[in-house]
């Protein structure tokens, strides 16, 4: 079994073992574990992912929780390890948990956390800022510059595609995919058009009021239109922006077929998760439209990306960044020990999961219940009435 290399230890003597997986930013989710006599135990191995064998060596033979990242795998073998050690409680640091089989943990009596509310807005703004990014040719130019290219200003370098007036598409019109919706309109006064299973009501509000208020000062009202199809806003929309959950469903909802409708010279990009997109398809299609851009956060087998991504110069991508502004990672790793410490300490679970300021406000006690726990109702665990 491999062993972590080294661990950082804080409060040695509490009463309740919680151990992190990986060090997480700030220091308040510490002290909300240690005032609580908790014996946190983080794991400082160099390794970027820790294997099933690592972590089965961190839980060891007592354990109360273990705070966890979405590059794991928390299955069978971990959540029986983790009951057997004594523990009640998992939380991932990421909204997500495509990496939880949240049965296993039911079977076991395993919470499982995980952190939203907290991150609508930055991922918001790294998918506009991908958008713009790739619309503008932001990185293409700056390696140019770089690579000491430039001899002068000339008409055709890096001609991009102008944001104003044109049609921003949203295939997933939740949280982020709205913020990010409000964020291009009232940005660059895009017009919208999007697919969602649910109608988008305040967001449809937002930009009536907002095309508004722009006719009233002389210029063109930006408008929207809830589209039938998925394939409608591949068609119509300048900008497509991908804000789906993964499931079987929107697997590879990016293939040939959709690729080829779109328009030649549009910007497609993809802050939720990679295997929505066919990655393989995406590069053919990069390589034969070479006005067509892309903005990746992440990839279909990350950390890797398939062959000839890397190349191409209508590509921006980066390392799965979208949440990561010290207030946002920092509110994350907050939620999750909170989450932890919640279940050990057997406070019910919070009402609204999307709605935890009073968890992150610095100047005041934490309430006492559990952020967000997936599987409350197949748990049984009690709600808050706060």
């Amino acid at each position: 079994m491999a062993k972590p290399i080294s661990m950082e230890v804080w409060n040695p003597s509490g009463k309740y073992r919680v151990v992190s997986t990986k060090s997480m930013p700030g220091t308040r989710w510490i002290r909300l574990l240690t005032d609580n006599d908790c014996r946190l135990e983080i794991c400082t191995d160099p390794k970027t992912i820790l294997s099933v064998d690592d972590i089965l060596a961190l839980i060891g033979d007592r354990c109360d929780g273990v705070i966890g990242q979405l590059t794991e795998d928390w299955g069978e073998v971990l959540f029986s390890a983790l009951k057997r050690a004594g523990g009640t409680a998992f939380s991932n640091m990421a909204v997500g948990y495509n990496n939880v089989d949240v049965e296993a943990a039911n079977s076991n009596g395993i919470a499982v956390g995980n952190t939203p509310g907290v991150l609508t807005e930055t991922t918001a703004e790294l998918a506009a800022s991908l958008t713009l990014s790739a619309a503008r040719r932001i990185v293409e130019a700056d390696q140019f510059m770089r690579a000491g290219l430039y001899d002068g200003w000339l008409p055709h370098l890096f001609v991009g595609n102008l944001l104003k007036g044109q049609t921003v598409g949203v295939i997933g019109a939740g949280r982020i995919g709205s913020a990010y919706a409000r964020m291009m309109i009232e940005g660059f006064k895009m017009n919208l058009i999007y697919y969602d299973l649910y109608q988008a009501t305040r967001l449809e509000k937002f930009v009536t009021a907002y095309g508004e208020f722009l006719k009233a000062n002389g210029e063109q009202p930006v408008t929207w239109k809830r589209a039938a199809t998925m394939e409608d806003v591949l068609r119509e929309a300048d900008v497509i922006s991908l804000h789906p959950v993964l499931d079987k469903t929107t697997y590879h909802l990016i293939n040939p077929e959709r690729l080829a409708i779109m328009k030649k010279e549009a910007v497609l990009v993809n802050a939720s998760r990679g295997p929505v997109i066919d990655e393989v398809a995406l590069v053919e299609h990069l390589k034969a439209n070479p006005m067509f851009r892309v903005g990746l956060d992440v990839f279909e087998d990350e950390p890797y990306m398939k062959p000839g991504l890397a190349d191409m110069k209508n590509a921006v991508v980066v390392p799965h960044i979208a949440s990561a502004s010290k207030w946002t990672r920092e509110g994350m790793a907050t939620l999750a020990a909170l989450n932890v410490l919640g279940k050990i300490k057997g406070y019910p679970v919070w009402g609204n999961p999307n709605q935890v300021e009073p968890f992150l406000n610095e100047n005041t006690a934490p309430p006492p219940a559990c952020p967000s726990i997936v599987n409350a109702k197949q748990l049984g665990l009690p709600s808050s009435k706060l």
